[in-house]
């Protein structure tokens, strides 16, 4: 059977993958420019970003599946990336208090045939109002660093939303019914525990 590698350093990813009994044989980091282009909406850098990835890693790793994945976290149009520093992340907090927001994953295999399947999962979050203490609380916490949007739903965060529509673990960083989905469609079965 071919081999799985899994296109992303996150360690949510590989846990996430795990509870459906997936196990990458490798993790191979795609090492690509995450700027968004001008006028891009945050669905199409989602979706692009993994197609980008995955096509970075299969270029050196043929005969193997590859599985690329990327979460942007959207108010409005505007893409919310993973705060440069505290200040970055309490203004994002902030944007995202008392309203609702949309969670974009996209995902993307390459099949050891070079046959390219994506697509993109949208969460709606809404988050209840967020007091200044709330904000002083979270922020005092690391949890915000290297995350879409300034914030973990599975991690103290998950005290901020009011509700959710749609994948859970598309917000945690990938949508395992979709992926098992696509893994399976291009032949990919997981080992036998």
């Amino acid at each position: 059977m071919s081999k799985l590698i899994l296109a992303s350093a996150s360690p949510r990813r590989l846990e996430l993958l795990a509870q459906i009994g997936i196990v990458p044989d490798q993790v191979v980091p795609a090492d690509i420019d995450e700027t968004p282009m001008r006028d891009e909406s945050p669905r199409r850098l989602a979706l692009r970003l993994a197609e980008e990835k995955a096509r970075f890693v299969a270029k050196s790793n043929g005969g193997a599946f590859v599985l690329a994945a990327d979460t942007v976290v959207a108010c409005g149009r505007r893409a919310l990336g993973k705060a440069e520093d505290a200040a970055e992340a309490r203004k994002f907090l902030e944007l995202l208090s008392g309203r609702r927001h949309r969670v974009y994953g996209g995902m993307c295999v390459i099949a050891p045939d070079g046959t390219e399947r994506s697509r993109v999962i949208e969460t709606q979050v809404k988050f209840r109002t967020l007091g200044s203490n709330d904000l002083k609380r979270y922020l005092s916490h690391d949890e915000w660093q290297g995350k879409a949007g300034a914030y973990a739903i599975q991690g103290f965060a998950a005290t901020f939303v009011k509700a959710i529509s749609g994948s859970y673990s598309n917000v945690v960083g990938l949508s395992l019914c979709e992926v098992d989905g696509l893994l399976r469609g291009l032949g990919y079965h997981p080992k036998e525990v």
